[in-house]
Parts: structure tokens; C-alpha cells; sequence
């Protein structure tokens, strides 16, 4: 293994769980040097006792490389992992406290539900009562009590997720890791579960990493989401964070819907656009006279008849009922199209293609981007 930085070499504090410090990790190819992938660049990251932490980010942006070097299944080109005050640089998968829930379940087909959770504490050798003990807990748990003597090919996916899940705590890891593990239901029974795996980790305070590439995923269940870009960290922060105030414009369209606004500074906290004034209560972190892109989020935009003193003339484009909003799209003079999100749909009706708006932003809801 290759030399690790010099700014590792202190241990975490004890009340981190999980460590990482310049985390990286190459993919050389053994033919041609200059085709070498760098899947994760330079990362640290500190997860705190009890915390659930998303690593979120598109197809190949390496977050499931960097859960495999936690999980001991890759081996780090630079940088070290450490489980609260231990490295586990040079520890096997088999010998870290920690356990994954796989995307494809991993499940034995032709072992009961009891005995595919039963399968770590048997090779531990526990006593046949202790056992049965923790796995009827488990079960009780993940809600398949009951369940215990069915084969896998009779219980439904959600039930084939739960015993996977069941399978990784009755092993009371320190650590709890998610491979995109919801990805195959369908996507209602895709919504329970996460539910049912936020309470679940919350009730046992397990420290965890989940990969998804679902942002709404990602909100729902994360203390803290770390969005990844080119095996690169773009931002660290609470789901409202990232939402609300994206560190720049890739964080901003990856996470929901965005409307990119362009404008010139004015002040500390007014921006100028078209001509016109708007005032900014979260602040302008720009000097006067800087053009800068603001981003508006389609339900921070409202329609009205147009009003020059309050609003944006703009032409809709296309309306879209979607039963709990209607989405509209507008042009709007000097900026492009916007999306704006019309609440209770249902009740209050959409406008029709070629209507003339006006389209009036929310000034508490104008965020500036930092870069």
C-alpha cells in the first residue's frame, strides 16, 4: 500500500465513529498509464455516533467506490479509514465492525429467514438459545415475526430487503452501510421502506452510510448529504442546506428542480434583474456590481397577472397537472424558461399554452450562489 499523507497521522476524536482523511483511490490500467481512472480524489469526511449519512451523486461520481473502501473491499490508493479510534487500512472486510445491506439482498435462497439472519452469529459461534434470542428481536424488529421458517422465494421484496437488513443488525455492527439498497422495488414499497429504515436506524442509533443516486431518497432519510461530483465532495450539508443554499450551480440542478436567474449585484442584499430591483433578506455574498446567477426554486415562484412592479412578464409554454401540484413552464423575457410549481392544482387550475403571466419570485427564497 502506497504511503499516506502526513495530515492523517493524528487519530479521530473519540466521539467519531467513522474517519476518513484524503481518502483516494486510482484505477490504473496495467497497459496504458495514461488511462488511469481517479474514482475518488482527496476526500475527509467525519460521521458522528447515531448519524446516517447519504452519499449522493450521479452515475460514476465514486460513491459507491468510496463505500467499498469503508466497507474494506477496495483498498485506498492514499488516505486512511478509521472506525472511531482504530485504522482499518489494513483490516479485512470480515474483521471491520461493519455490515452492508447489498442492492441484490444477498440473500441464501435456500436457507429460512431464520437461518439467513442466523448466518453471522452461527459462524461467531454463539449458543443455540442466544441466537435464537437476538434473531427473534431482529425479526421482531423489521416487522417479520412469524416469518421465521418461510424460504426466500415466498416472501415479497420489501420482505426479502427487511431480511437482508435483519441479517446486518442482529450482528450489532458499529457501522451500518446501504449499497443502494431500494433500488429494485417498485417505486410505493420503495417509499416505505425508507421510512421504515430511518426509524429503524434512529431506534438503534447506528452510525450509517447509505449510497443512493435518488435525491428524494437522500432527503428523507439523511442527517447530512454528501453530494459527489467526479469522485470529487462538491458539498457536505443537512438535507435544507443543500436544498436551500447550494454551494454552486452543479449542487443547485442536481438537487430538485432549479431556475437559474441571472443578475448584477447592487448591495448587500438587492440584486438587479432586467431592470428590476429585487430584494435579496438572505444576502448577496458579492460585491456591488458583480454579476452573479441566483437560484429560484419552482415553488418560490407564484403566477399573477403581469404587474411591472412586482413580477415577471413571461409566455407559459406548457402546463402539466400532476395531481399534488401543477408544473408550468414560462418564458420569461431576458431569462429563458422557468418552471414554476402551482400548489393544490385541482382546485385552483392551470393557466393555458400561450397565456401571458407574470411570474413573481419569493425574495426569502432568492439564494445567490456562493461561486
Amino acid at each position: 500500500m502506497r504511503d499516506h499523507p502526513s495530515r492523517s497521522s493524528e487519530a479521530p476524536t473519540p466521539d467519531a465513529d467513522l474517519r476518513l482523511v484524503g481518502l483516494r483511490k486510482v484505477f490504473e490500467s496495467p497497459d496504458d498509464p495514461s488511462a488511469s481512472v481517479v474514482a475518488v480524489d482527496d476526500i475527509d469526511l467525519s460521521l458522528e455516533k447515531g448519524q446516517l449519512v447519504t452519499l449522493l451523486g450521479p452515475s460514476g461520481c465514486g460513491k459507491t467506490t468510496l463505500l467499498r473502501m469503508i466497507a474494506g473491499f477496495e483498498e485506498p490508493t492514499a488516505g486512511e479509514v478509521w472506525f472511531g479510534e482504530q485504522n482499518v487500512n489494513e483490516v479485512p472486510p470480515n474483521a471491520r465492525d461493519a455490515a452492508m445491506v447489498f442492492q441484490s439482498y444477498a440473500i441464501f435462497p435456500h436457507l429460512s429467514v431464520f437461518d439467513n439472519v442466523a448466518f453471522g452469529l452461527r459462524l461467531k459461534r454463539l449458543s443455540r438459545s442466544a441466537i435464537r434470542e437476538r434473531v427473534d428481536d431482529v425479526l421482531g424488529l423489521v416487522g417479520l415475526a412469524g416469518l421465521q421458517d418461510r424460504p426466500p422465494s415466498q416472501l415479497s421484496g420489501g420482505q426479502q430487503q427487511r431480511v437482508a437488513l435483519a441479517r446486518c443488525i442482529v450482528m450489532e455492527p458499529r457501522l451500518l452501510l446501504f449499497d443502494e439498497p431500494l433500488s429494485n422495488l417498485d417505486a410505493k414499497l420503495r417509499e416505505q421502506m425508507r421510512l421504515e429504515i430511518r426509524d429503524l436506524q434512529q431506534r438503534l442509533g447506528i452510525t450509517s452510510v447509505y449510497v443512493t443516486h435518488d435525491q428524494i431518497e437522500a432527503m428523507a432519510l439523511s442527517d447530512l448529504i454528501v453530494i459527489m461530483h467526479d469522485g470529487r465532495v462538491e458539498q457536505i450539508g443537512t438535507p435544507t442546506e443543500v436544498y436551500a443554499r447550494p454551494d454552486n450551480r452543479f449542487v443547485a440542478d442536481f438537487i430538485g428542480k432549479a431556475n437559474f436567474v441571472e443578475a448584477v449585484a447592487t448591495g448587500p442584499e438587492t440584486l438587479e434583474v432586467e431592470g428590476r430591483r429585487i430584494e435579496v433578506p438572505n444576502g448577496v455574498p458579492h460585491p456591488e456590481g458583480t454579476h452573479v446567477t441566483a437560484l429560484v426554486r419552482p415553488e418560490a415562484l407564484s403566477l399573477a397577472p403581469f404587474d411591472p412592479e412586482r413580477a415577471f412578464r413571461g409566455t407559459v409554454r406548457r402546463a402539466t397537472f400532476l395531481g399534488t401540484i401543477g408544473e408550468v413552464e414560462v418564458d420569461v423575457e431576458g431569462q429563458g424558461r422557468w418552471l414554476v410549481d402551482v400548489p393544490n392544482a385541482a382546485e385552483v387550475g392551470l393557466p393555458d399554452v400561450d397565456d401571458d403571466v407574470g411570474v413573481e419570485p419569493s425574495p426569502r427564497s432568492v439564494h445567490v450562489l456562493p461561486r
